[in-house]
């Protein structure tokens, strides 16, 4: 039995066609792709030219200095794979450094903050072994919004005016680009960015002085990033600027051009888990994407067909396992070349017949990571009311901007598949125009995904030098019977793998299609620690849209959850797109105004 949604229509319809499909968070990236597939590109090198335009028209989001996990389906390989786009801790990046300039937690923002950029890299090691184009093919959208301008949407309007005094007052190379004339630019204006495309046009001629090969010009372009113009111009700034950042003290970097020099993207098999004739592939435990497929695992024991997705009881389910998930998210997850993480244990059947025994009727109000011997560590957060807290081992989401010196920002996603059935989704963040002032040479800032680690020892999450973060970015992919089928995500933190569960599982037992199951109303919880400055948690906390239905409300305060209620369509972002041959589908969201999707 499935539930069937009595109200069939959706904000938009569900893209259909058979020649190919782009889905991402902004109409002009989403634009950009499918323009790439038409003129003979494959889904890669869509991929390619929609994530450097997503730099450009959504810099409140992701920039060049930020980090992206991919996860892609070859049909040459005939397997999914990821790339390791996440850079790591700097070389000079210890506790002990840390420690000695007073502070007991990475700041949220400036230079302390900054890992390794990996999002170049990682798509310029896409675009060599899986796409077909050159670099001056896909960095040309990028280059010309940013040389000849792009209408900026009003949510970096409103990113911006909030820290208009920061950059006013401690960052002024971000106010000589961001507040053009000294002001914050009015929604739907023009703005350019002239020093990013002058990076990427310098970095095009470099590749291209290569020589007339495509392999040649890929890697001139990678060299040029981490040994040449962008990474002595990223070595001086971190080695020269003392630079304001939340601790309300300035700090130089640690990042340095050797650093940059040692790194490069990397290839690995996904982390897989079967929930009923679907396969579904995350990153491994070095991101949170675990998460999702420790929540299926605990779901797998309960009937969800037929349930009503919007109530309470569905509600209910889903936000307890995932309590419970991202419990063990907190205890156990790290990155997997420094800290062993018991991932076999984690997605077995007997360790979640027992987590699931905690579930009942009731909402858990306590954080309760799973015990596994000789694994985890304490889990550590502040609570809302600012007191730090502990829990051991057995026993909210990427932030909005807040207030002056304490600005963070979120991410963008988008999915593609190809008429030959290639398919790829990517979730690249960090670099946002609010994280850290803007180096002028290169007209971007460094991300802070280092925020990310813990200033203590001995944690799977403790701070180490060439080490990842425990990132939030959490693409999805899933194979149905065996065969490549959707790929799908959403920006938002910690609630990426929350907001990611509730679409699959309303496609999935409740016969949506991709757009109905975005357009449904969403939640997520608040109750776990916060990945985020300054890593508060809020036990029990439920926030839901104004559309989920006044009973179901009422019955979830009733089984004890703080439920908060918020504007109609304010949960999530997410786009997806799937192979159902012959067809190729999509949708995007509506909330933000901002998504679409695009096919034929």
């Amino acid at each position: 039995m499935q539930f069937v949604n009595p109200n069939r229509f959706t904000t938009r319809p569900e893209i259909v066609g058979t020649f190919g499909v782009v889905a991402s968070t902004h109409w002009i990236a989403t634009a950009v792709g499918m323009s790439i597939l038409e003129k003979g590109g494959n889904a890669f090198d869509a991929a390619v030219a929609t994530a450097f335009t997503l730099q450009v028209v959504e810099p409140h989001l992701c920039g060049p200095g930020g980090d992206v996990p991919i996860i892609l389906y070859d049909v040459r390989r005939r397997r999914p794979e990821v790339i390791c786009g996440q850079g790591p801790a700097p070389s000079g990046a210890t506790i002990a450094h840390y420690r000695a300039q007073g502070l007991d937690m990475v700041p949220g923002t400036g230079l302390l903050a900054a890992c390794i950029p990996g999002t170049f890299d990682a798509w310029m090691l896409l675009l060599r072994d899986y796409g077909t184009l050159r670099p001056a093919d896909v960095l040309a959208p990028a280059i010309g919004y940013a040389g000849n301008g792009h209408p900026i949407v009003e949510r970096a309007c409103a990113t911006i005016a909030t820290v208009r005094e920061q950059f006013e007052t401690h960052w002024p190379t971000s106010a000589a680009v961001f507040l053009p004339g000294s002001n914050v630019p009015t929604p739907g204006s023009l703005f350019r960015n002239p020093a990013l495309a002058e990076t990427y046009s310098r970095i095009v001629r470099e590749a291209e002085h290569a020589g007339a090969d495509r392999i040649a010009q890929i890697e001139r372009a990678r060299r040029t990033w981490s040994q040449g113009f962008v990474a002595e111009a990223i070595d001086r700034f971190c080695r020269t600027q003392e630079v304001m950042d939340v601790s309300g003290r300035p700090h130089r970097g640690v990042l340095t051009g050797e650093d940059m020099a040692r790194w490069q993207a990397t290839v690995e098999a996904p982390l897989t888990y079967r929930y009923g004739r679907y396969t579904v592939c995350k990153t491994g435990p070095w991101g949170q994407g675990p998460a999702m497929l420790q929540q299926l695992a605990l779901l797998k024991g309960f009937d969800l067909d037929g349930m009503d997705p919007a109530s309470a009881a569905f509600i209910h389910l889903q936000v307890e396992c995932a309590k419970l998930a991202y419990a063990d998210r907190e205890a156990f997850y790290g990155d997997p070349a420094f800290v062993e993480v018991p991932m076999a244990t984690l997605l077995s059947d007997a360790y979640n017949a027992e987590r699931r025994k905690l579930v009942s009727d009731t909402a858990s109000l306590e954080l309760r990571p799973g015990r596994i011997e000789g694994f985890g560590g304490v889990v550590k957060f502040t609570r809302a009311d600012g007191q730090r807290a502990a829990v051991g081992a057995g026993g909210a989401g990427e932030p909005t901007v807040g207030r002056v010196g304490q600005a963070s920002g979120d991410t963008v996603h988008f999915d593609i598949v190809d008429r030959d059935g290639n398919m790829v989704t990517s979730t690249p963040s960090g670099g946002w125009l609010q994280s850290s002032p803007v180096i002028p040479e290169l007209g971007f800032p460094l991300g802070t995904r280092a925020q990310m680690f813990w200033l203590e020892e001995g944690l799977p999450g403790s701070l180490a030098p060439g080490k990842r973060p425990r990132t939030t970015l959490t693409p999805t992919l899933a194979l149905r019977d065996e065969q490549p089928y959707l790929a799908w995500g959403s920006p938002g933190g910690d609630q990426q793998d929350q907001w990611i569960t509730q679409f699959f599982l309303r496609h999935v037992h409740c016969g949506m299609n991709l757009q109905e199951a975005i357009d449904a109303p969403a939640w997520h919880s608040e109750h776990f620690p916060s990945s985020f400055w300054p890593r508060t948690a809020r036990p029990g906390v439920l926030a839901v849209e104004n559309r989920v239905p006044p009973a179901a409300i009422a019955e979830l305060r009733r089984r004890g959850h703080e439920v908060e209620v918020g504007e109609d369509w304010s949960e999530g972002r997410l786009t997806a797109a799937s192979r159902d041959d012959p067809w190729r589908k999509a949708a995007a969201n509506p909330r933000g105004m901002q998504g679409y999707a695009a096919g034929r």
